[in-house]
């Protein structure tokens, strides 16, 4: 697949994954109106969408329809979202900038925004709880796995923990496959369960790919906060080295960190073969998540 082809694909799925989300806010009034507002600053104000991005490609690789892949899709993006919004808090990494626009607890308050994350949180789960499929529990599984104690927050407990220590190659892996990795996983695994039921071989053929292509997207990340611009980030760059952050420049150099991140994606792509052609979009997201520039 092109660059052309990939970026004209991205454009369109984000489209699609942001009208809904819109329609989602747009359809329901708010008890609280400032509350409402916080919700709508920490998801609707820009983001690459990646990871509904993801649902939509793996889904269709496996032969699901759009329509089915729409409730999975907007419930990953509103626990990435909510995510954001409590990392960015001043007891975690304590960030005034994100996507290019005051972080929550800035725009609004700090209170505000620790209701405002838990409400998307609560708001993922109510979206994805009403979708009509016979796969929906293993979904439902899936995403709260993928977020709670064993994936996502363990991760960021992880990252809380390790600041000014100087963890090797493995544990630095294990702290980037909960924080980050599992959420690319379980976005993955989402489009995926749209049309397989567990046990279903090619689903273990997706968490291979989505295993090593979390981890390479989390490494190219570290390199950004190095080379990137905060204009071009839309958030802080050379946070990680500011708050003694470990990262894999720091452990294996930027030209280290920038190799691995290449052989993760190689072997995320190797993965597919069982899919055959219809992997080409996810083979082509694989290459985009080293290749971004924020």
């Amino acid at each position: 697949m092109n660059p052309e082809t990939l970026a004209a694909g991205l454009s369109v799925d984000r489209a699609r994954v942001n009208a809904r989300l819109q329609a989602l806010f747009g359809e329901r009034g708010a008890a609280v109106p400032r509350l409402d507002a916080a919700m709508r600053h920490g998801v609707l104000v820009g983001g690459k969408r990646l990871r509904p991005v993801l649902v939509y490609a793996a889904g269709r690789a496996l032969g699901a329809e759009d329509a089915a892949l729409d409730a999975p899709a907007m419930a990953i993006e509103l626990v990435h979202a909510y995510s954001l919004v409590h990392d960015d808090l001043p007891a975690m990494d304590d960030d005034d900038l994100r996507r290019g626009q005051p972080t929550v607890h800035k725009a609004f308050d700090e209170a505000t925004a620790i209701l405002a994350g838990d409400a998307l949180q609560a708001l993922a789960f109510e979206v994805l709880a009403c979708a009509s499929h016979p796969h929906l529990p293993a979904m439902i599984r899936t995403l709260a796995q993928a977020a709670g104690r064993d994936g996502m927050v363990a991760g960021q407990a992880l990252d809380l923990a390790a600041v000014g220590g100087h963890p090797d190659a493995e544990a630095l892996a294990t702290m980037h496959g909960h924080k980050t990795g599992a959420l690319i996983r379980a976005s993955v695994r989402l489009g995926g369960l749209a049309a397989a039921a567990e046990g279903d071989p090619r689903l273990a053929a997706l968490d291979d790919y989505a295993r090593a292509i979390g981890l390479a997207f989390q490494i190219h990340d570290d390199v950004l906060d190095v080379t990137g611009d905060t204009a071009t980030l839309g958030k802080a760059s050379g946070a990680d080295a500011a708050r003694d952050k470990p990262t894999y420049p720091s452990l294996l150099g930027l030209v280290g960190a920038r190799a691995r991140a290449r052989a993760l994606v190689e072997e995320g792509v190797a993965a597919l073969a069982p899919l055959g052609e219809g992997a080409a979009p996810l083979k082509a997201l694989a290459r985009y998540m080293i290749e971004r520039d924020h």
